[in-house]
């Protein structure tokens, strides 16, 4: 069956930046100097999805950010206030700091939020529930933890919201809390992958064409952009594809439609996040480098 040209759900980008986002903690250079000086703010990435028939709401990621980004999710779709229940719904892709800490915020110190039910695997669910803080949330039920039916091959699909299909697909990262999924989020118009953390394509062949493959727009990990970024680093250490490599595994994926392919997950470092060139260097061989309030059909 075709999908439909009508769309049920859209997306809103409320966040491209990596976990510290710009300005970031501890940094001196110009990156985050000169950002700083002009007051310019990069949040870490972050998903909104919005259910055109009623309203409702979920986030894909609760950033340390998660304030600001689900304000602009309510002004970006003209939500009305919602007191206590700012979003329906939460999806976690793993326990790292820029992907869940902003669950704190859900807690009595700050939002008392009511009974909000986060998505995420088994494995996120057991850690949340044995570790406090993040274990008085669940037990003063400000959020409701929903774990995500896994199969045996690492896939789970369920419904965060009526009618939006969800799948997670377990993808390997630097797992030390939690396991890492990525989300293919599916309405009757399109379909979007939400892939902010994984490893080097390198060492797990197919893995990037597999993600991608049937998908309508895909935002994938664009840390950093190549080694030279990484001052010495060694890459192993970093569990990040670099977005040249990316733009060679997946030049295949982009021909026939430029765009599709959209980078997020960026490291303050990253020269997408501070110059045209390198912006025009991504573009140039058809991959989007994503922008804060872009919006999606599904």
């Amino acid at each position: 069956m075709e999908p439909s040209s009508v769309p049920r759900f859209d997306t809103w980008l409320l966040g491209r930046a990596q976990d510290g986002g710009v300005p970031h903690l501890g940094c001196d250079l110009a990156c985050c100097a000169e950002a700083r000086a002009e007051g310019r703010v990069e949040y870490p990435c972050s998903l909104g999805v919005r259910d055109l028939l009623t309203g409702s709401l979920a986030l894909i990621d609760a950033t340390p950010a998660v304030e600001s980004q689900i304000a602009m999710l309510h002004q970006r779709t003209n939500t009305p206030p919602r007191g206590r229940r700012p979003v329906d719904a939460v999806l976690l892709t793993h326990a790292h700091i820029g992907h869940y800490a902003g669950l704190l915020q859900f807690g009595k110190e700050v939002g008392a939020i009511d009974a909000t039910p986060v998505y995420c695997t088994p494995r996120m669910a057991r850690f949340v529930r044995s570790n406090a803080p993040w274990s008085a949330l669940h037990s003063d039920r400000h959020i409701e933890l929903a774990e995500i039916p896994l199969a045996p091959d690492g896939r789970g699909t369920f419904e965060p919201l009526p009618g939006l299909s969800v799948e997670a697909i377990v993808v390997p990262h630097r797992d030390e809390y939690s396991d890492t999924v990525a989300f293919r989020l599916s309405g009757p118009s399109q379909t979007v992958l939400w892939a902010p953390d994984v490893d080097q394509w390198g060492k797990h062949a197919g893995l990037a064409e597999r993600l991608v493959d049937g998908v309508d727009i895909a935002y994938v990990d664009g840390t950093f952009y190549d080694e030279d970024e990484l001052g010495g680093r060694d890459l192993d250490t970093i569990p990040h594809p670099v977005m040249r490599e990316t733009m060679s595994v997946l030049g295949s994926a982009v021909k026939a439609r430029p765009g599709r392919v959209r980078f997020i997950h960026f490291n303050h470092t990253n020269p997408v996040l501070h110059g045209a060139a390198a912006r025009a260097q991504v573009e140039s061989l058809g991959f989007g480098v994503a922008s804060v309030g872009e919006s999606f059909g599904l």
